[in-house]
């Protein structure tokens, strides 16, 4: 029997710009979290030094970002969840989803303003991390913590889900994306196949300070290759890099160089962590890694698609859900 709970979800995500004008502004947003630039002194040079990467850096990302359509496509995938999810959950109550982005529209407060509006039994805060790190889930919920006291909304109960990198139902969508990939290898033997994990990267700081990201990325793969049972070779590889500090390792392009040095020929890049396309996948994979990979003398470069709506994600999003009313 369908329950007469009014419950409300809350998906975070990073955003995107969504047009070229707003890349600018996105990439300064993004610079001036303080879970991003945090060093001694950092309160004081935070605004200078993100007007100051966003001013350079904004050209040349507005240049990818017209290669994949002029804007990001993270804003609609997200939001095409968030229907996927209300659907599901209306089966068993009352349920409303709404979708926060750090770093551009919807933005947190946007969200409390509206919540501030309506009356729910209970809150559930699910950010779209499936692996837990300072620089996205931390980041996501200190701005909710943020912009809730400033607009005073604390009066409803609420759970919050911080990580589900080893949820069955999670696990199984990256296989089953894998595997519509993976077919394109016909007639390939499965052991000339590389399969590819890229995760995004995060500073080796953040790790050496206790940041699960590293640790829960790999039990991730871990299992997708346990579940997958591909008779093929892998290896796990970080993306994005940004700055000169040390960040985690191997990194994509490296990997990808070491591969063709051997005279490996195939890879299938499998984009983990990742749960919606973003420029980090339609452009740094799909166009920058597959040149990369061409020019190194690559015969075959596949990416798996990100999972989106697939229904084991959202399968997954409901039963994380529906475990916390």
């Amino acid at each position: 029997m369908k329950s007469d709970k009014r419950i409300a979800v809350v998906l975070f995500q990073l955003g995107g710009p969504d047009s070229l004008e707003a890349v600018e502004p996105f990439l300064y947003n993004l610079f001036c979290d303080p879970d991003i630039i945090n060093f001694p002194g950092a309160f004081l040079a935070r605004k200078p030094l993100a007007r100051l990467i966003s001013t350079r850096r904004s050209k040349i990302v507005e240049e990818r970002y017209m290669e994949i359509g002029g804007k990001s496509p993270i804003i609609d995938l997200t939001h095409e969840q968030a229907r996927a999810l209300q659907m599901e959950l209306n089966r068993h109550f009352q349920a409303s989803v709404y979708v926060a982005m750090r770093y551009w529209h919807p933005f947190t407060g946007e969200v409390i303003a509206e919540l501030k509006e309506k009356r729910f039994d209970k809150l559930i805060l699910l950010p779209l991390y499936p692996q837990c790190s300072k620089a996205t889930t931390v980041s996501s919920l200190n701005e909710w913590k943020r912009q809730s006291e400033r607009l005073n909304f604390n009066s409803t109960p609420t759970e919050t889900i911080h990580s589900y990198h080893n949820h069955p139902l999670y696990i199984e969508a990256i296989v089953a994306r894998t595997n519509s990939v993976y077919e394109k290898f016909s007639g390939v033997n499965p052991g000339d196949i590389d399969l590819v994990f890229s995760a995004h990267g995060v500073p080796l700081s953040l790790i050496e300070q206790g940041d699960p990201y590293q640790q829960q990325v790999e039990e991730t793969v871990q299992l997708v290759v346990a579940k997958g049972r591909w008779q093929s070779p892998h290896v796990l590889c970080y993306q994005s890099k940004v700055g000169p500090a040390e960040w985690l390792k191997p990194s994509l392009t490296n990997t990808i160089r070491e591969l063709a040095l051997k005279g490996r020929k195939r890879l299938l890049v499998i984009p983990i962590a990742f749960v919606t396309e973003h420029i980090e996948t339609l452009h740094e994979i799909n166009i920058e890694a597959r040149e990369d990979a061409a020019r190194l003398g690559i015969d075959q470069f596949e990416m798996m698609p990100a999972i989106n709506s697939h229904p084991k994600f959202i399968e997954c999003l409901s039963d994380l859900v529906l475990k916390n009313i």
